[in-house]
């Protein structure tokens, strides 16, 4: 099958678990406080359960990096890391009580991991210019997801029957229908995905090789033009030929000529293929010198691992708020809450292949600053407004939906430019893991967020306060690395040493 066949089905593969992704979490989230209502959970529970799935994937994220830092493969950590979605689900599906609930979500948190070892590859597999563009394409697919999701409830709300000893209804069918994708997920990573090689290795070989050849060419012309001075002149002494640096000449010389002859010889054959074999064994040292500490603890990357936690703190903390705050003023149900998300995902769709057009002509920071500015002008509405709604049932509706849309409208312009922006100013030897530590921070946010909005459910001004002071935290923050969030200036070592010779 041809390179480039494997490469578009393994990119649209990736797009599938993405995808899935979605549709997993916009199945779940509208259901799962009325479906634990059903078991006789306390409120706190929903926290829980929402903390539990990003627990498992905050751990596992770095594990699956790491392991495909080294084995430099991603197919079997997919495999791997899809059978604990499967069988998560499948726990979900059987609900006999609250705990194998929450159990559940904790084993298909699992599988989470796996992004990290996939935007690892994506960030070997694609030039840097390309990769915003690339990451608004792949989290598009998850935000599709999510406006799928919502529609796939409107029709699995009218299951009712039973499957053996199992009941199938609202509350149980999105646990099945979600084992029976990832099943087929399975198959179509085992039948459609490829590991594919790192685009730098390629044009390394390919430039080194180059390289190589044009130093030969330029050798073998230099030996013809002294071959035919040679002929011209009458033979000088030893001292010309010791001078004359990498010539070499075929007729017969003085005994000392011959072995000034065999060291420049010699040293012409030691510097043809030297620029694969430097390069190979920066690669293969590169992973035994990382250092966390030189790696993580600089100012650009601790600013865009900011930007993820609190972003994703505030995000899942509102998508917490918003199910019991839809019941208890506007009386929405399950069916009301899907439609509810499947609004906003045509709303990140949109924002999504925006930021995809934008990010063609202007900076990933100018991307973030735009974000940031959205999300900080939701902030505030929602403090005003959503901290204690007034006014009738209209007037409470119009407050909420423009706090939601602004809300969902920020979110696509930072995550693609954090995401972006760190795959740059971090080692890509080591993006499997880089990027697992990025998704932790995010896992951590995202188990912070439901438990401090589930315990703050009667104390609004105090939940949203802490989030517009995260906020502003972040765009101080902003602000003063601005000049240092933009990629490294790759420094080409044989133009280095060209020139210094």
């Amino acid at each position: 099958m041809d390179n480039r066949l494997k490469r578009k089905l393994t990119f649209f593969t990736i797009g599938l678990i993405f995808l899935l992704s979605g549709v997993e979490y916009a199945v779940i989230l509208p259901t799962i406080w009325m479906y634990l209502q059903t078991l006789d959970a306390a409120p706190y529970f929903l926290g829980l359960a929402l903390s539990a799935f990003s627990l498992t994937g905050l751990l596992s994220g770095p594990l699956f990096g790491h392991w495909s830092d080294r084995t430099r493969t991603t197919k079997k950590i997919i495999l791997f890391a899809n059978f604990f979605e499967l069988i998560g689900n499948l726990m979900y599906f059987m609900g006999y009580s609250k705990w194998l609930l929450l159990s559940s979500r904790l084993v298909a948190g699992i599988g989470t991991g796996a992004g990290s070892s996939i935007f690892g590859v994506l960030t070997r597999s694609t030039a840097p210019k390309d990769r915003a563009t690339v990451f608004a394409s792949v989290m598009a697919c998850r935000q599709a997801g999510l406006l799928i999701g919502p529609a796939c409830n409107v029709f699995l709300r009218l299951c009712d029957f039973h499957l053996g000893p199992f009941v199938v209804n609202k509350y149980t069918a999105p646990g099945l229908f979600m084992c029976l994708l990832w099943t087929l997920l399975q198959l179509a990573v085992i039948f459609m995905y490829w590991d594919l090689p790192p685009l730098e290795n390629r044009e390394d070989t390919q430039s080194s090789t180059g390289q190589s050849m044009e130093e030969e060419d330029h050798e073998h012309e230099r030996v013809l033009v002294e071959e035919d001075n040679d002929e011209e002149r009458p033979l000088m002494g030893s001292q010309e030929v010791e001078g004359s640096y990498g010539s070499v000449l075929e007729s017969k010389p003085p005994r000392l000529d011959a072995s000034a002859a065999s060291n420049t010889t010699l040293n012409s054959i030691s510097e043809s293929p030297s620029p694969e074999l430097p390069e190979s064994h920066e690669s293969s040292c590169s992973y035994k010198e990382f250092s966390i500490s030189r790696e993580f603890l600089r100012e650009e990357v601790v600013v865009l691992l900011a930007a993820q936690f609190i972003t994703l703190f505030n995000q899942t903390a509102l998508e917490t708020m918003v199910t019991p705050m839809t019941q208890k003023y506007f009386g929405y149900g399950e069916l009301e809450n899907s439609v509810m998300y499947c609004l906003c995902g045509v709303e990140v769709i949109a924002a999504f292949l925006f930021v995809y057009w934008l990010s063609q002509r202007v900076a990933e920071r100018v991307v973030l600053a735009i974000g940031l500015t959205i999300c900080n002008v939701s902030a505030v509405w929602c403090l005003i407004f959503l901290a204690n709604p007034l006014g009738g049932f209209p007037w409470r509706l119009t407050e909420f939906i423009i706090g939601v849309f602004l809300q969902v409208l920020g979110l696509p312009f930072v995550a693609v430019a954090q995401v972006s922006l760190f795959s740059k100013v971090t080692a890509v030897e080591t993006q499997g893991f880089s990027q697992g530590v990025r998704r932790s921070v995010g896992g951590l946010a995202t188990i912070m967020g439901p438990l401090w909005s589930g315990g703050l459910t009667e104390n609004m001004y105090i939940m949203l306060g802490v989030m517009m002071a995260l906020l502003a935290l972040l765009t101080m923050m902003l602000a003063f690395s601005y000049e240092r969030l933009v990629a490294p200036v790759a420094v080409d070592e044989s133009d280095e040493s060209v020139s210094s010779g």
